[in-house]
């Protein structure tokens, strides 16, 4: 008899180290399948809220907001590549380029966990993931967002009647102040059960120990 664990994936669409720690979770869920079931929700999380339409080059950005240099971005970005490659993520080989605002990117998730059917948040979240980190695609360009949605079978009048009215932007602001009042600072944060929270990109290794772990003490 397998036992359900729900998993909140609070994360950003910018974030490479998301992109990561889903590709390993799913590996893990695939090691336990028929041991463990999941309930999975995607929560959002803005690395940066005030990036204005236009974006800012990626190694700008990382410079001002972390005074890295470019020599120690680019040992960072071949770790990320390594860590994608062991995942079973393609990171694009020439970066991202930009770095963009992802709060509509956000929306159409929170309206994929609302009216989708199961299963297509999480696919609307990795091909997010593998548009922009993949491909270098804008996640703030509505037809990247619109691609998205439809070649995960979502509605694409309704993706769009989202993005062009101001739904769903009051529920992912409740939700992201909610788990910043929770202590989540940083992602990818996976919580387990409301209560076990696992941080950081972790290898397939990590989270499946933590899941079965977790689901015994469940039983």
């Amino acid at each position: 008899m397998s036992t359900t664990l729900k998993i909140d994936f609070v994360s950003d669409v910018s974030c490479p180290w998301c992109a990561i720690g889903l590709s390993a979770l799913e590996q893990a869920l695939t090691a336990v399948q028929g041991d463990i079931q999941v309930d999975m929700h995607f929560q959002p999380f803005e690395l940066n809220p005030q990036m204005g339409p236009e974006g800012q080059d990626v190694t700008d950005h990382l410079t001002q907001k972390y005074g890295s240099t470019a020599e120690q971005q680019a040992q960072i970005r071949a770790t990320i590549r390594q860590r994608g490659a062991e995942a079973g993520f393609t990171f694009n080989p020439e970066g991202r380029g930009r770095i963009w605002n992802t709060f509509d990117a956000h929306r159409l998730l929170a309206w994929a966990d609302v009216e989708g059917a199961p299963g297509q948040q999480h696919a609307l979240k990795k091909a997010l993931l593998t548009a922009y980190h993949g491909r270098a695609e804008s996640p703030a360009d509505h037809a990247v967002l619109l691609a998205a949605c439809e070649a995960v079978g979502l509605d694409p009048a309704r993706a769009q009647a989202v993005l062009s009215s101001d739904e769903f932007a009051a529920e992912v602001r409740e939700r992201e102040q909610f788990f910043t009042r929770a202590g989540i600072s940083s992602v990818p944060a996976v919580i387990i059960n409301q209560r076990h929270l696992i941080s950081g990109g972790q290898p397939a290794a990590v989270f499946e120990q933590a899941l079965r772990q977790i689901a015994a003490e469940a039983m």
